[in-house]
């Protein structure tokens, strides 16, 4: 079925007329403070008839009227929003950069009964059913932010590899100077370093703050005025990261 008469099936279920939107928009404009939300009814007309694609603002004032959610609606148009994350994911960039996370995420909620934790297993075929993580269920911001280390950043190779994806926690900013007992234990920090992002080990001395690239990396050690020059958005405490290319 087409957006438009899906769109048209939800307004006929509300028992809403072209005159009745019209009306709702202009109250959700003036709510917003924004005319781009005014649906016109020759407007709604169009969208319904004539297969004419709303705009951002439209197509939001729509599923607000009819009570949809603004993704599934997306979905009718074929703009898959929901899978930004895996669909960004396969695109490389040069630079370290934050990302955006995911809107869902699959979690395994039922494993086989011959699962055994201590033992090494191939997951996907232990998990007897998957089931989704709602994004929005750290109380409407997610908690931890997601990160991307660029294809041109080499400061953590081998640990980290260019193209990795990595899970940051924004209440860990603190920097720690000692305290670990391998590299695997020891903190390896996000950091806003204004033109762009690192991702390394960091040392603070007074207002310094040192990057310290993996022993085997390419990289020289860099150093910032701290606060001025870099911030630590927060400590990386999860990675995704391919072993092989492909």
């Amino acid at each position: 079925m087409l957006p438009g008469s899906r769109l048209r099936q939800s307004r006929e279920r509300l028992g809403l007329t072209y005159r009745d939107v019209e009306r709702a928009s202009y109250e959700l404009a003036s709510q917003r403070g924004r005319r781009e939300f005014i649906i016109r009814i020759s407007r709604l007309a169009d969208i319904e008839n004539h297969g004419v694609t709303p705009n951002l603002y439209k197509l939001y004032a729509l599923a607000v009227i009819y009570h949809l959610n603004p993704l599934d609606v997306c979905q009718w148009y074929e703009v898959p929003l929901l899978h930004h994350f895996s669909d960004g994911a396969h695109l490389a960039s040069r630079k370290t950069h934050l990302a955006a996370p995911p809107t869902e995420l699959r979690v395994p909620l039922r494993f086989d009964p011959g699962f055994d934790p201590r033992r090494t297993a191939c997951l996907t075929r232990m998990v007897e059913s998957w089931g989704q993580l709602e994004a929005t269920l750290f109380n409407g911001r997610p908690r931890l932010q997601y990160g991307y280390i660029g294809l041109d950043d080499h400061m953590m190779e081998p640990l980290l590899r260019p193209g990795s994806l990595v899970l940051i926690d924004p209440a860990l900013q603190q920097v720690r100077n000692s305290g670990w007992k391998n590299e695997y234990e020891r903190p390896i920090y996000f950091v806003d370093v204004r033109d762009g992002y690192r991702c390394g080990w960091c040392l603070r001395e007074g207002p310094r703050l040192i990057l310290q690239p993996h022993p085997l990396s390419p990289c020289m050690p860099e150093v910032w005025r701290w606060p001025d020059e870099a911030e630590v958005v927060g400590q990386v405490t999860g990675v995704v990261m391919r072993l092989a290319a492909g």
